[in-house]
């Protein structure tokens, strides 16, 4: 029964930036693939981020191998929706084979193979790259009082933009990009307050997303030979997009400490200091979606796979792309996922 199973030499998880970097550069190779992607049209987890969130870099820095990016209108830094029509270009251009809708449940051990079952059949795969993102488990930490909250609470994942929360009461939590941009489209339609863990720092105007890359990559690189290089953190936690330096300027992003407990109509400090609100946002990150590998495992105690550049450990035909730094230099972004998938696909045509 196991052979009659539709067998590929390599099979990739997830159709948004990583993998369809990973799919450019295996057809390059002349590798027998296909995509497998959960969602129903192209453009991966940038179809559900809110309309007003910009790129951290311009169109030319936020590019997929072998195809530019467009500029957007006037220029500057390209939206959300631009990022999907450029994505849905790519997939097309290069006639990428991706199946779609396919959710992926489980990846297992099989005699040879990796067995990968899906809500459409089960496939075999010699190598597997997981490029699921995460975009899909987003985390709200616990804090006490927050099932008391009688208001409206939601993560950025599922913030759609301000038309909602006109004149609201409205508590933007977390000390990141997110958080910025989400506040900077709020505070001139709503009665925003910030609250951070620390004192939100703000990146130098001139430092963008293509500085952030650089810096990703030395510090890789150092930790590779045991050297230490300057992190991102070392210069700031916010990209200064134009539309959050306007904010700045006009004084908006100002923030809180955070908050002690939440009550059944806002929140409270420590110090007993409470404000009433409507409505708390918390921009307070993702976890990677790595739920389809839970049978091999593959995750050591801080929740992520131990890996050796994509390659997990534990399992070395299973790679890993797009989840962030432990798995290449910001690749999480554009241009990270773009550059560690040339080093990727150069590996598997290796391991074939």
């Amino acid at each position: 029964m196991t052979d009659e199973l539709p067998t590929v030499d390599v099979l990739v998880i997830g159709g948004g930036q990583a993998g369809l970097a990973a799919g450019y550069y295996l057809r390059r190779a002349k590798a027998d693939f296909v995509i497998l992607d959960a969602q129903d049209r192209p453009g991966g987890a940038w179809r559900h981020a809110w309309p007003s969130l910009r790129l951290f870099s311009p169109a030319q820095y936020s590019s997929l191998p072998g195809r530019m990016m467009p500029s957007p209108p006037g220029g500057g830094y390209p939206s959300a929706e631009d990022t999907v029509s450029y994505l849905t270009d790519y997939e097309q251009r290069y006639q990428l084979p991706i199946i779609r809708p396919t959710t992926v449940r489980a990846v297992r051990r099989g005699d040879g193979h990796l067995v990968v079952e899906t809500d459409r059949g089960v496939w075999q795969a010699k190598i597997v790259i997981s490029a699921t993102g995460t975009w899909w488990r987003p985390h709200i930490p616990h804090y006490p009082g927050i099932g008391d909250f009688r208001g409206r609470q939601l993560h950025t994942a599922g913030y759609r933009g301000p038309e909602t929360f006109h004149g609201q009461r409205v508590v933007v939590v977390g000390g990141g990009n997110s958080a910025a941009q989400i506040l900077t489209d709020l505070f001139t339609v709503a009665h925003t307050t910030w609250t951070t863990l620390r004192p939100p720092r703000l990146l130098p105007d001139e430092v963008d997303g293509r500085a952030l890359f650089d810096l990703a990559t030395r510090r890789h690189r150092a930790a590779q030979t045991g050297e230490t290089a300057p992190g991102i953190g070392d210069l700031g936690d916010i990209v200064a997009v134009p539309p959050v330096r306007e904010a700045r300027d006009r004084g908006a992003l100002k923030a809180e400490p955070m908050f002690a407990r939440l009550t059944p109509t806002g929140i409270a400090w420590s110090d007993g200091t409470t404000l009433d609100a409507d409505a708390i946002i918390w921009c307070t990150g993702f976890r990677p979606a790595l739920g389809h590998l839970a049978p091999l495992r593959l995750r050591g105690p801080d929740g992520l796979i131990p890996t050796q550049g994509t390659r997990a450990v534990g399992e070395p035909r299973l790679h890993l792309l797009g989840y962030g730094d432990w798995t290449g230099p910001a690749s999480a972004t554009l241009i990270g996922a773009a550059r560690t998938a040339r080093q990727l696909a150069a590996e598997i045509a290796a391991q074939l």
